[in-house]
């Protein structure tokens, strides 16, 4: 009796049996991970459409996928990102949607398919896991295995980590996730110190209240993005096209009470995104919104009482002048005001926030600083011309 040969091929996008089976993997993963939140069937579904997903309109990827005997193994998808290449000057090549069995042979495999491809495309760094977008959750869970993540961000099984460092991959930069509860006290004087910054500054926050409120703001994410957080770690200036794309997703899940955004005069200058936390309707829908997971998901989002804070950003020049503060000010009200959140997640915090977290002033009965770290996330990189597969010519 002979053992069935495991390949890797480079699914056609173009053919629903590839894309249905490169969907398909993550369901056999965590098959058995409680912890798990399926992606929604759409989200994942659009970035396997080159006619509609944005980001094909100035860059490449290739999906690759692991089978054996009709099991479906293993799956990786490989981009090559220009505007981030153009805008950085590099030649790096990103890894995303990797899933595997406990099996080294099934990643080598993978990773060396996603090596030879972007080698073909004369890139010389491989870097990730590295989403299409910023509402993608980037990097490896680390640490924090038995948390459920906050809805859309990493989480894999604890055997990845070693998987992907045996490629010769090292940490290139951590992020972590956090708890906040609603019976936490900030201390009174980063509320004075957000006070004293808006008045010295000429700032102010605005709210909303309606789904229209929001979509007036769409036209000016793409600066507020783009000045706050596009030239930070990975990310890079988004086109029009692709603010269009994330307005829609976040309309979707936004609840207006969680949305605020520093301003001074009329343009914004900061924002901190949160949103009420569906995961659990997501995880008993499985994905699926469309027909009938819709519902559960919008009772979900008015009962809950959990919330993710998922964003938050201020223009370069305001950070060191305590508007960081205002962020956290906020971050505080928004947990509380409303009445319905008695616990929140603070997900894969960009530096300047977590080392406000760590620099903030504990209370005068001596309590610990409020962020409450639950999961971290490692974000790897390989060394030019180093690791298992050589990016180098």
């Amino acid at each position: 009796m002979t053992t069935a040969v495991m390949r890797i091929t480079q699914i056609n996008l173009s053919n629903k049996r590839d894309v249905r089976d490169f969907l398909a993997v993550p369901f056999y993963i965590y098959r058995d991970i409680p912890q798990w939140v399926p992606p929604l069937a759409g989200d994942a579904r659009l970035v396997l459409d080159r006619n509609r997903f944005p980001f094909y309109q100035h860059s490449e990827a290739a999906f690759f996928i692991a089978r054996q005997n009709g099991t479906h193994l293993g799956r990786i998808c490989v981009m090559d990102n220009r505007r981030f290449n153009d805008f950085r000057g590099e030649n790096t090549a990103f890894f995303y949607l990797f899933e595997t069995v406990d099996d080294a042979s099934v990643a080598d495999a993978l990773f060396a398919e996603a090596s030879q491809w972007a080698r073909a495309r004369r890139l010389d760094i491989l870097m990730g896991p590295h989403g299409f977008t910023p509402m993608d959750g980037n990097g490896l869970l680390v640490n924090g295995f038995e948390h459920r993540p906050a809805f859309g961000q990493p989480y894999n099984p604890e055997y990845y980590v070693s998987l992907v460092e045996r490629q010769g991959f090292t940490m290139n930069r951590e992020t972590l996730s956090g708890y906040l509860s609603a019976d936490t006290i900030f201390d009174e004087r980063i509320h004075e110190l957000a006070a004293r910054v808006q008045k010295r500054r000429g700032l102010h926050v605005a709210r909303y209240r309606t789904r229209k409120e929001l979509r007036a703001l769409l036209p000016h994410l793409k600066d507020l993005y783009n000045g706050s957080l596009g030239d930070a770690g990975t990310n890079v200036p988004l086109t029009d096209e692709e603010v269009d794309s994330l307005g829609e997703q976040l309309l979707w899940i936004a609840d207006p009470r969680l949305i605020k955004v520093v301003m001074k005069g009329d343009g914004p200058v900061g924002f901190i995104l949160a949103y009420p936390d569906i995961s659990a309707a997501i995880q008993k829908v499985r994905g699926k919104l469309l027909p009938f997971g819709v519902i559960p998901a919008l009772l979900e989002k008015k009962r809950t009482d959990w919330m993710n804070f998922n964003g938050a950003g201020l223009i370069e020049k305001y950070r060191g002048l305590g508007g960081t503060a205002i962020l956290f000010s906020e971050m505080y009200k928004s947990a509380t005001e409303t009445g319905q959140f008695k616990h929140a997640e603070v997900v894969q915090n960009p530096e300047h926030i977590v080392h406000g977290f760590r620099s903030m002033p504990s209370t005068d009965s001596g309590a610990c600083r409020p962020l409450i770290p639950e999961q971290i996330v490692h974000y790897f990189g390989q060394p030019r011309m180093g690791g298992r597969h050589q990016m180098g010519s």
